[in-house]
């Protein structure tokens, strides 16, 4: 199973987001501040961790930048109102993978979502072929 950390304060994007993850094949972790998003992200064993920069506590910045001196390993995805040029470029330098500004399509953060995790390479939730067979994990389909 693919573990997703989404750190999100507002509960009207936390809660169809989680949803649309799960419904993906995705086991999602929510957590609203960004005291508790960093505790998480260095505890826990997530693949992903979706964060938004406007967290209570500590911006989503400072937990991307303390995440990337800890973990190199987790795919770190930035999702934010603010769409400056700048801010895009400061998201990135802190270590984040990929940006994506709000409002946001569900279905172009889903596949930015894919691709990260794709770019982790092969995984337990990896398509396995055997004799014809093909089992997807992540979709939950042979």
């Amino acid at each position: 199973m693919t573990d997703v950390l989404l750190a999100e304060d507002d509960e009207a994007i936390a809660a169809p987001l989680s949803r649309a993850l799960g419904r993906e094949g995705y086991t999602v972790t929510v957590e609203q501040t960004g005291p508790a998003a960093l505790q998480r992200a260095l505890d826990g064993n997530f693949d992903l961790l979706i964060l938004d920069l406007g967290l209570p506590g500590m911006d989503g910045l400072e937990v991307c930048r303390q995440v990337r001196a800890n973990s190199s390993e987790l795919a770190v995805l930035m999702l934010t109102a603010r769409t400056d040029e700048v801010d895009f470029v400061v998201g990135l330098d802190a270590g984040a993978d990929d940006y994506v500004g709000k409002p946001f399509r569900l279905a172009e953060l889903m596949a930015r979502v894919r691709a990260l995790l794709r770019r982790r390479g092969p995984g337990e939730d990896s398509p396995i072929e055997v004799g014809g067979i093909r089992m997807e994990p992540a979709a939950r389909r042979v």
